[in-house]
C-alpha cells in the first residue's frame, strides 16, 4: 500500500484556512492601545479601599478578616483541597493524550529557548522566596509538630512524614496549577493569535464576552490575585529580613516600623527594577540568585550532615508518593484541629499558589514557545519538584539533624527565625546569614518587579510594556497590601498574611477551573485534533473500499472530491 501526495497544499490566508490545517497567525493588536480605564479604575479603587481600610481601622480589618477566613474554610475549604488535585491529573491527562503533540506555536516552529536555558528560567520563576522562608521550618515544625493524624511527636516515622507533608506542598500541586494557567495562555497566543490577557483564553466558551464585562471582570480577578499573592510573598520576605538583622546587626525585638521600612525599601527596589526593563532588571537580578541559591545549597550540604540529607531524598520520595491520597484528601471534615491545621498550611499554600499563577503562569508561557504540551507539562512538573525536593532535604534535613541530636531549631522563636538558627550551628555564620537576607531580598525583586509588570500588563489591553506610571502604582500598591496584611495580624505577623490570601483567592479558584475548561475547548478543535479525525476516517474508508475492490493491491491517493 502506498500513499500518494502529488498536491501538496500552499498555507491559506488565516480567513480562509481550513480547521485541519495550520496557519500563519500573528497575535492580535489590541483593540484599542493604553490604559483599560475601566479594568485599572474599578481595581485600583478598590485596593485604595482596602488599604485606607488596613491603616485606618486595622481592627476592624483584622476582625472581618478572621470571620471572612472562617466562612471560606468552613464553605470552600474543600473546593481548594479537590481543585488542587484535580490539576494535577488534569495536566499528566493532557500531556500523555492525544493533545500532547500539540505545540504551543506553529507545526514546524521549534523552541525558542533551548532547553538548557528554559529550565533555568523555570528555577528562578514561582517559588523563591517561599523555599528561603520555609526551607527550614516547614519540615521542622512538621517534625516536632506531626500533621493531625499522622501520629504523636517523636513517633518513628516523623522525619519521614515532616518531609513527604512538605514535598506534597511544594512539588506537583503548585506547578500543575501553574501549569494550567501557562498553558492556556501560551496555546491561546502563540497557536491563536490571541491577546496576551487570562480573559482571551476564554474565548472558546465565552465567545466575544470574553472582551466584553466578563473579560473585563476575569482580568481584574487576576490583577487582585497577583497584588495579594505578591504582597504575601514581601511581608515573608519582611519577617524574615527583620529576624536576619536581629541576630546579625544585634539590635534586639523590633516592632512594626522595622517591617513596614524594610517593605517600603523592598518595594522601591522592586520598582526601580521593573522600569528599568527586563534586560537590566529581571535577567540581571535572577542570574545573581542562582548563583547565590546554589552556593548557599551547596555550603549547608557540604559542613552538614551529608550522607543524612543524601538519604534523605529517595526516603522523602517514597514517603511522599505513599502519603499521597491520605494528604491530598485531608479536609476540615476530620474535625476543627484538621481545619485549623489546613488553613495555616494546605488551603494556605494552595491559595498562595493560586494567586501566583497570573505571573508565574504568564511567564512561564513566555518563555515556552515552540514546545509542545508533552513537554511543556513534563519540563514544568519535574524539574521545579526535582529543585525542590533537594532544596528542602538539605536544609530541613540539616535541621531536622539537629533538633534529633539536642539543638532546638523548632524553638528558636517564629519560622522566620529558624533558618538563621541552623545556620548559626555551621561555619561562616554571620556571612551566611548575610547571604541569606540578599537572597531573600533579590528572590523577592526578582519575582515582585515581574509581578507588577503583569498587573501592568492585564491593566492595558494585553501589552507587553505597560507603561511606567502603572507598573509603579502597582508596585507601590503592593508594598503597601503587604504592611497591611503584616498588621492585621498584630503579634503575630504571619497570620494576616496567611488569612488574606486564602480569603483573596477564593475567586480565582472558579477562574481556574473555567480556564481548564475552556482549554480543553480550544484543544479539542485544534487543527492536529482535526486532522487526526479526517485522517482516520478518510484512511478506514479508503482501506474497506481498496480491500473489497483490488485485495491487496492497491494505492491511496489524494484528489478533489468530483462531487464537492
Amino acid at each position: 500500500m502506498a500513499i500518494d501526495t502529488d498536491h501538496p497544499h500552499e498555507l491559506p490566508v488565516p480567513d480562509e484556512v481550513h480547521p485541519a490545517l495550520d496557519a500563519a497567525i500573528e497575535p492580535s493588536p489590541a483593540p484599542e492601545r493604553g490604559l483599560d480605564k475601566v479594568v485599572f479604575g474599578v481595581t485600583a479603587l478598590i485596593s485604595i479601599a482596602f488599604l485606607t481600610w488596613g491603616f485606618v481601622s486595622t481592627g476592624s480589618l483584622a476582625d472581618a478578616s478572621a470571620s471572612g477566613l472562617s466562612w471560606v474554610m468552613g464553605n470552600t475549604g474543600w473546593l481548594f483541597v479537590l481543585t488542587s488535585s484535580a490539576f494535577v491529573v488534569f495536566v499528566i491527562w493532557l500531556a500523555l493524550g492525544k493533545f500532547g503533540n500539540i505545540p504551543l506555536g506553529r507545526d514546524d516552529e521549534e523552541p525558542e529557548f533551548r532547553t538548557v536555558s528554559w529550565i533555568a528560567m523555570m528555577f528562578s520563576a514561582g517559588m523563591g522566596i517561599g523555599l528561603m522562608f520555609y526551607g527550614v521550618s516547614e519540615p521542622i515544625t512538621h517534625f516536632v509538630t506531626p500533621p493531625p493524624g499522622t501520629g504523636e511527636a517523636g513517633n518513628a516515622e516523623a522525619a519521614q512524614t515532616a518531609m513527604a507533608t512538605t514535598m506534597f506542598h511544594w512539588t506537583l500541586h503548585p506547578w500543575a496549577i501553574y501549569a494550567v494557567v501557562g498553558l492556556s495562555v501560551a496555546y491561546g497566543v502563540y497557536r491563536k493569535g490571541r491577546l496576551q490577557l487570562i480573559s482571551s483564553a476564554f474565548e472558546p466558551i465565552l465567545g466575544r464576552h470574553a472582551h466584553g464585562v466578563g473579560g473585563k471582570a476575569i482580568d481584574m480577578f487576576a490583577i487582585f490575585a497577583t497584588l495579594f499573592g505578591s504582597a504575601t510573598s514581601l511581608g515573608l520576605g519582611a519577617l524574615q529580613i527583620e529576624s536576619g538583622l536581629q541576630i546579625v546587626a544585634g539590635i534586639g525585638d523590633t516592632g512594626n516600623a522595622v517591617l513596614v521600612g524594610i517593605i517600603a525599601v523592598l518595594t522601591a527596589a522592586f520598582v526601580l527594577s521593573a522600569v528599568s526593563g527586563v534586560a537590566k532588571g529581571i535577567q540581571w537580578l535572577s542570574n545573581i540568585n542562582m548563583v547565590l541559591a546554589v552556593a548557599l545549597a551547596l555550603f549547608v550540604f557540604v559542613v552538614g550532615p551529608t550522607v543524612f540529607m543524601l538519604n534523605l531524598v529517595p526516603t522523602s520520595i517514597g514517603s511522599y508518593v505513599a502519603d499521597l491520597p491520605m494528604m491530598a484528601a485531608r479536609t476540615a471534615a476530620e474535625g476543627e484541629e484538621t481545619s485549623d491545621w489546613l488553613s495555616s498550611w494546605t488551603v494556605f499554600y494552595w491559595a498562595w499558589w493560586l494567586s501566583w499563577t497570573p505571573f508565574v503562569g504568564m511567564f512561564i508561557a513566555r518563555i515556552s514557545r515552540g514546545r509542545t504540551i508533552r513537554q511543556f507539562v513534563t519540563g514544568v512538573l519535574l524539574v521545579p519538584s526535582l529543585v525542590s525536593v533537594v532544596w528542602f532535604c538539605i536544609f530541613g534535613g540539616a535541621a531536622i539533624d539537629l533538633q534529633k541530636n539536642g539543638t532546638d531549631i523548632a524553638g528558636a522563636g517564629g519560622l522566620e527565625n529558624q533558618l538563621f538558627s541552623t545556620l548559626e550551628v555551621y561555619p561562616l555564620a554571620t556571612v551566611s546569614s548575610i547571604v541569606v537576607m540578599v537572597l531573600v531580598g533579590i528572590f523577592f525583586v526578582s519575582g515582585a518587579d515581574a509581578a507588577s509588570i503583569v498587573m501592568g500588563t492585564l491593566s492595558e489591553r494585553g501589552t507587553t510594556h505597560p507603561s511606567r506610571p502603572t507598573v509603579i502604582f502597582w508596585g507601590v500598591a503592593t508594598g503597601a497590601v503587604a504592611a497591611v496584611m503584616l498588621l492585621v495580624g498584630g503579634a503575630d505577623a504571619l497570620t494576616g498574611l496567611q488569612t488574606i490570601t486564602v480569603i483573596a483567592a477564593l475567586p480565582f479558584v472558579v477562574i481556574m477551573v473555567g480556564l481548564a475548561a475552556a482549554l480543553v475547548k480550544d484543544l479539542g478543535q485544534d487543527p492536529m485534533v482535526v486532522r487526526r479525525q479526517y485522517a482516520i476516517e478518510a484512511v478506514e474508508a479508503a482501506v474497506i473500499t481498496g480491500v473489497t475492490e483490488h485485495g491487496d493491491d492497491f494505492v491511496i491517493s489524494v484528489q478533489k472530491d468530483p462531487e464537492a
